[in-house]
């Protein structure tokens, strides 16, 4: 999943500073000095079409770019937390929890992931409902006319799996307050 947000972010990141180089030359080319000393090649810049997946586009911004930056960027998001989940990778910040004994240490944990678990399920819950709500609405965007739900139900697949990884971590803190022994990973990743 990770690998997966990995390249739709790539992606994501390659459509905006397309689009911002196709607004910033589109905007130079409709300048006074482009207009008024080289009209004719600034008329022929920005009437290059090019064909694209959604039929001709000009020289300007990406059609639709906000759109699919935010579709993409949901379900980045939701396909990095299964990772972070599973590798406690989420940031933490100890200075108010680094005086506790270890026993302590490993009941606020297992508080946490359980608490963690319970809203990734809550997420994923809503997420489900919202899929099906703009499905049978039928609503698209507003410029490219994609289905919303598609981005919902992308996003709903990372949930979902961070879902199951949290209350398989939630489960593996309950044991290891039960057992004493280290079963999964604890904050070891980023330390603030």
């Amino acid at each position: 999943m990770a690998i997966a947000g990995g390249f739709v972010l790539s992606a994501l990141v390659g459509i905006v500073v397309i689009s911002i180089l196709g607004r910033e030359l589109n905007a130079l080319l409709h300048n006074d000095f482009f207009q008024g000393f080289a009209k004719g090649f600034a008329d022929w810049m920005l009437g290059v079409q090019v064909p694209g997946l959604w039929g001709p586009i000009k020289l300007g911004p990406v059609n639709g770019d906000y759109e699919l930056v935010e579709a993409g960027i949901a379900f980045a998001i939701f396909s990095f937390l299964p990772l972070a989940q599973i590798t406690g990778a989420h940031a933490t910040v100890d200075i108010f929890t680094s005086w506790l004994p270890e026993r302590g240490d490993r009941v606020l944990t297992a508080v946490i992931d359980t608490v963690f678990a319970i809203v990734l399920i809550f997420i994923a819950m809503q997420l489900w409902e919202g899929t099906q709500d703009k499905f049978n609405r039928g609503q698209t965007t507003f410029l490219l006319q994609v289905p919303i739900w598609w981005g919902y139900a992308a996003s709903l697949v990372g949930a979902a799996l961070a879902a199951v990884v949290s209350i398989y971590l939630a489960l593996a803190r309950i044991a290891e307050l039960a057992t004493g022994r280290k079963i999964a990973p604890v904050g070891e990743g980023a330390e603030h």
